[in-house]
């Protein structure tokens, strides 16, 4: 696409319709340019083709009505519902509007109103006609003369700022203005797929003629996104399996076998084939790009360390980058305590460890000498100054917190290129690894190590919140430890947010109240990290018994002793996050529980919370979570460094994301392919900015 006559990278506010003071609210959606306008797609569409009048109105049919408002009255019922009612005239008759808990309205709309409705004709006892229109999509404020747009007309996601009207408006302005987008795909790909043009699928995707032509319109910008990362991804890989050379292992000998005889437990089955893979692609000339995938407590660390003394028996160091100082303590402390008498030297690099210079120093010179075989650490061992004699393997954990970028900071610590495993405890259904980490090759550890006790999972409502809790004060008294886990650190002003309680406001009210005589915490993101390891440290100690804490928790130490995990407003979590967090109890031999407190009265809330009751496989819960929330953010969540979606939907367009891989592959495995893309790419900073030179430059 040719970009540079046009000026997409104008500010939106010279579209002609938004100006200077609608461009400040348009950054609250970070739409800063021509471009991100034309790509703030929309996130459903209105059937606008035709209105009814009143008098014509069946009772089921979704109905689209023009009308004036009067006699609106609304009223509180006695579970604190708030209801308005109205009567919408057109000139063929009346009806009774019907809202819900939509106070907003009531200065929203007047007598004489005009408006523009559509919603669901149903049956009504108390309707003053028998009949009205309670299930409202939307409501759209007219003026006076104002003529309805009638056809499919697009809602964006918007803030309360910039109406719909003044979105589409600006949208048709910017489309009317811009000349023919030229083509990004090689028009080979655009005929073999079948896929309509560029400029006819970003205008049809805004205003569609009709909805066959909206599907074509997606498919044709989907494929696009899918194309253009996979196509990036697989470059990564070729790069690196072309222009560095990799480092053959030898095979596994005295001393691998010597570790896995310390071990005090048989591998599992799937631990043990994974690591048979792990050792031929360490042993294979090409580097070793894997993603082990393992719910909570399935052993990936065992197979990591494993794979560190096989580096080490070769005449290699290894690193091991953990998320957090905890959790790299954590490691070294188990690393140590299995492998210092084998010889092996293990080091931690942490920022606490390395605060002062002489320390630091210190570190770094045995490191650089080859006097530390394993060093752990966090993202200090990407800092400037960490120098390895020898890199063999880099193993990094819980890989979204880190990143492509990251990465391949730690890999270029070495002149040959280091072999690089990649841990995950999140569960990513396999049309989101193809996406994410397409660079990568991917297995899975699904068998839980004998004596992983079933964690009981409960799902309960808010009024039940003081039984709950005198439950957790017996187990606490018994001689265990508990988790609360809330979804803010404080009290929030928004409205969405009023009725949440804070991770602040429950600490004040349990340390105050049930739990006055128990050693309690508060712990949370916006603290010194320096003071979050204090507290997490009290905590795996046991001298705190109770942690309330927001989701920095979710990796955290392992604390055998902790057996119940309260999850405040469990309807604001995905489910892939609560089974992360639900994986923080049920390590040791107490039996363990999960009690979700919510009082949403939503349908998916409540599916969402059923599922998490009734299964306990991570892989499953992150496929209905997908299919009941969409992929939302994965991306930016996964693999930081890759775009957003922004119109793909990797759960929804499975085909397509399948098409567009097979596409991508052949056309990156052609050399002559190369040179093109190389022009593609500069054309694609503008799509993606940054992002994807980032990971697309050798």
């Amino acid at each position: 696409m040719s970009f540079h006559e046009f000026n997409f990278t104008d500010n939106v506010m010279y579209v002609k319709g938004v100006g200077p003071r609608r461009a400040a609210a348009l950054e609250k959606l970070n739409i800063l340019t021509k471009y991100d306008l034309l790509t703030h797609y929309p996130r459903t569409y209105e059937n606008h083709t035709s209105l009814t009048q009143i008098a014509d109105i069946i009772e089921g049919e979704t109905v689209l009505l023009v009308g004036r408002i009067s006699n609106i009255t609304s009223r509180e019922t006695s579970r604190g519902l708030t209801i308005i009612n109205a009567i919408l005239v057109d000139a063929s008759g009346y009806i009774q509007l019907t809202w819900f808990n939509q106070e907003y309205l009531l200065t929203k709309l007047y007598n004489g109103t005009r408006v523009l409705i559509i919603g669901k004709a149903k049956s009504d006892p108390w309707s003053p006609t028998g009949i009205s229109v309670n299930q409202i999509q939307s409501c759209t404020v007219l003026e006076p003369n104002e003529e309805p747009e009638l056809g499919i007309m697009p809602v964006y996601p918007s803030t309360a700022a910039i109406s719909q009207s003044v979105f589409r408006t600006a949208v048709k302005n910017l489309l009317s203005s811009m000349p023919t987008l030229k083509e990004i795909l090689p028009q080979e790909i655009v005929d073999a797929q079948r896929l309509i043009s560029l400029d006819e699928a970003m205008r049809a995707v805004h205003f569609p003629k009709d909805f066959f032509e909206l599907d074509l319109a997606r498919r044709r910008l989907a494929f696009d996104e899918l194309f253009l990362i996979q196509c990036g991804l697989m470059l990564i890989k070729r790069q690196t399996q072309d222009e560095r050379l990799g480092i053959t292992h030898r095979k596994n000998g005295a001393l691998v076998k010597a570790a896995r005889a310390k071990l005090p437990f048989e591998l599992t089955g799937d631990q043990k084939k994974v690591f048979r893979t792990v050792t031929k692609d360490m042993e294979s000339k090409l580097p070793m790009r894997r993603l082990v995938q393992g719910d909570v407590g399935s052993g990936k660390t065992v197979v990591a360390m494993l794979a560190l003394v096989k580096t080490v028996e070769g005449g290699y160091q290894g690193a091991f980058m953990a998320p957090t100082e905890i959790l790299a303590n954590q490691h070294y402390e188990k690393f140590s305590a299995l492998l210092t008498d084998l010889g092996i030297r293990v080091g931690l690099l942490s920022a606490k460890v390395t605060r002062t210079k002489k320390l630091r120093d210190e570190l770094y010179k045995k490191i650089s000498a080859h006097e530390l075989d394993i060093v752990i650490g966090t993202h200090a061992l990407i800092q400037e100054g960490v120098n390895f004699a020898k890199l063999g393997l880099v193993v990094t954990d819980e890989q979204h917190r880190f990143g492509v970028s990251q990465r391949s900071t730690l890999e270029k610590k070495s002149d040959a290129m280091p072999d690089m495993l990649v841990m995950t405890a999140t569960p990513i259904p396999r049309t989101m690894t193809l996406t994410v980490y397409g660079d990568l090759d991917v297995s899975l550890i699904k068998e839980l190590p004998p004596g992983r006790k079933p964690i009981k999972t409960e799902s309960k409502h808010k009024r039940s919140r003081k039984k709950v809790y005198e439950f957790v004060r017996t187990e606490i008294l018994a001689g265990r430890q508990a988790y609360v886990v809330c979804p803010l650190i404080e009290h929030s002003e928004s409205e969405r947010l009023a009725d949440v309680e804070s991770a602040e406001e429950i600490f004040d009210m349990l340390s105050k109240g049930i739990f006055h005589d128990i050693p309690c915490a508060l712990l949370h993101g916006r603290m010194k990290p320096r003071d979050k390891d204090d507290i997490m440290e009290k905590f795996r100690d046991g001298e705190t018994k109770l942690l309330v804490s927001t989701t920095v928790i979710e990796v955290g130490v392992d604390v055998p002793n902790a057996s119940v995990m309260v999850v405040e407003h469990a309807e604001r979590f995905g489910l892939a996050q609560l089974h992360q967090l639900r994986g923080r109890v049920g390590r040791g031999a107490a039996k363990s529980y999960c009690i979700l407190i919510s009082d949403s009265k939503a349908d998916i809330a409540k599916a969402r919370l059923e599922i998490l009751e009734t299964t306990s496989d991570g892989f499953k819960l992150a496929e209905e979570d997908l299919k009941l929330r969409g992929p939302g953010q994965f991306f930016g969540e996964a693999q930081h460094g890759l775009p957003d979606l922004k119109i793909a939907d990797v759960f929804r367009d499975v085909e397509i994301l399948i098409q567009a891989r097979d596409a991508a592959e052949r056309f990156i495995t052609d050399d002559e392919n190369l040179n093109y893309f190389a022009a593609l790419r500069k054309n694609l900073a503008l799509a993606y900015g940054d992002k994807f030179n980032q990971i697309t430059e050798a």
